[in-house]
């Protein structure tokens, strides 16, 4: 059963993405956590966050801006693989405590980085690569963390969602390839990735058909109360293990 649900969300989390161009790991995350278990879900979204973002670069390939893409990249690709390295070291307590408090402060510092107009310069690109680059690889997802700092780069519409998405998309294989070096991603963890990454490349093709009739507002409070439940869950199970 919560495979099926795991597929009911997988496309819509794609049709939604596919427009504001983040969302997708963050509502996914409740369903893959309760699924296959806080850390086993993060090499799973890993690779399902790979899937997606290919098809995102495909759709906007000829507005990706190389310049932003390599200040963000260089530095975050190394960035993340010592924050997956940490991650994994931790004990399985600890990791849920973090994991579930990063949920809960996403929450209000997302609605923050929305109204806040930022204006980025080079370096301050990327400073940001390696700081939300080792945060991804310490936890699921930071994509709207991600889409506010290439915004205050300057990128805007077709040049923000595929530049963000390709460096998303560097971030995320270099993720998943540590987690397969040391031993954390058995060919069950891929094959689960892979699947769930095509329930994304479905709800993206669908979207792009189809206008999504989701307010701005009900989208928004819908991404808080799954940061929500997520973060709490998490608190839950590692309060009463």
């Amino acid at each position: 059963m919560m495979y099926g649900v795991i597929i009911v969300i997988g496309v819509l989390a794609g049709m939604i993405s596919g427009i504001v161009g983040t969302g997708s790991s963050i509502m996914l995350l409740p369903a893959l956590a309760y699924t296959f278990g806080p850390k086993t879900a993060i090499p799973v979204m890993a690779v399902a966050a790979i899937v997606g973002n290919i098809s995102r670069v495909i759709l906007w390939r000829k507005d990706i801006n190389l310049k932003a893409f390599f200040l963000y990249a260089v530095p975050g690709i190394p960035a993340a693989i010592l924050g997956a390295n940490t991650l994994w070291a931790l004990p399985a307590t600890l990791s849920n405590l973090l994991i579930g408090l990063f949920f809960l402060l996403l929450i209000p510092l997302r609605h923050w980085a929305r109204k806040k107009t930022l204006s980025l310069s080079d370096g301050q690109l990327a400073l940001s690569g390696a700081l939300v680059g080792f945060l991804t690889g310490v936890v699921f997802s930071t994509g709207p963390l991600t889409i506010p700092v290439f915004a205050g780069y300057g990128l805007a519409k077709g040049a923000l969602l595929s530049t963000e998405a390709a460096a998303s998309f560097a971030i995320y294989l270099a993720k998943a390839s540590t987690f397969r070096a040391i031993g954390a991603m058995p060919g069950s963890v891929l094959l689960s990735g892979l699947l769930v990454g095509l329930t994304l490349v479905a709800g993206m093709m669908i979207g792009k058909k189809f206008v999504v009739k989701m307010s701005d507002k009900t989208f928004h409070r819908f991404v808080d109360g799954m940061l929500m439940l997520a973060g709490l869950s998490l608190f839950w199970d590692a309060v009463n293990p």
